[in-house]
């Protein structure tokens, strides 16, 4: 596809993607239909606060990585955040899965959440690369330069 031949689109895309991933799981966790629920093997919760807290949770980090997708230059510390955020809600799953509850859903959310911390990270990567052979200065990955 000619429209995500550079990396700065394939990265844009990837972003805008989990964007909307993240905000769809947002919208789940504030209404918590029973049914659905159920069929993510999730037990009927009495209390909804705190499912609801991690939807909107989801919510706000859709925006960041709509932030991030849309000006990447611009943004390039949301994009480093982004990786940060889904490696760690990754470990949070699977410690979750394997030492509190095996959820199937749980364990699919983690090895998810570990596959979109990886497609960030490598078309991340993909784009400081090609910004390197385009430009004469060269750029670092991390946002420390010396």
């Amino acid at each position: 596809m000619k429209l995500f031949k550079n990396a700065e689109s394939r990265l844009s895309l990837v972003l805008w993607a989990i964007a909307l991933h993240s905000f769809m799981v947002g919208l789940g966790l504030i209404m918590q239909p029973p049914v659905i629920m159920k069929l993510f093997g999730f037990k009927s919760c009495g209390e909804h606060f705190f499912p609801a807290q991690g939807g909107v949770f989801h919510i706000v980090m859709a925006f960041a990585y709509a932030m991030a997708a849309g000006n990447l230059q611009k943004n390039r510390a949301l994009v480093i955040f982004s990786i940060g955020v889904k490696a760690a809600a990754t470990v949070f799953l699977l410690i979750y899965f394997f030492v509190i509850e095996s959820i199937w859903m749980v364990l699919l959310s983690g090895i998810g959440d570990g596959i979109m911390c990886l497609l960030i990270y490598v078309t991340y990567i993909g784009w400081i690369n090609e910004l390197n052979r385009s430009n004469d200065a060269s750029i670092s990955p991390n946002l420390i330069t010396s």
